[in-house]
């Protein structure tokens, strides 16, 4: 078996959610958009705008990935 030398590199997304600070909702920022928390509005009426960002996965802003055999470089 061949190892990889990893020549070739993907760059992978980490994607950032929000997170109402009232109700601790998570939301994809492509749910949420531009609106208000879905959850206090449906238990108080409430339109909270008010979301703190939240990274999935480690502390990175990107990953890289050999395209060849899937390892997670750099």
């Amino acid at each position: 078996m061949e190892r990889c030398r990893h020549t070739t590199f993907v760059l992978a997304r980490v994607e950032t959610k929000k997170r109402c600070r009232t109700c601790h909702l998570v939301l994809s920022t492509d749910e949420l958009g531009d609106s208000y928390c879905p959850e206090c509005f449906e238990a108080r009426g409430e339109r909270c705008y008010d979301f703190e960002d939240v990274v999935d996965g480690a502390k990175e802003e990107a990953r890289y990935f050999c395209e060849s055999c899937g390892a997670s470089v750099g």
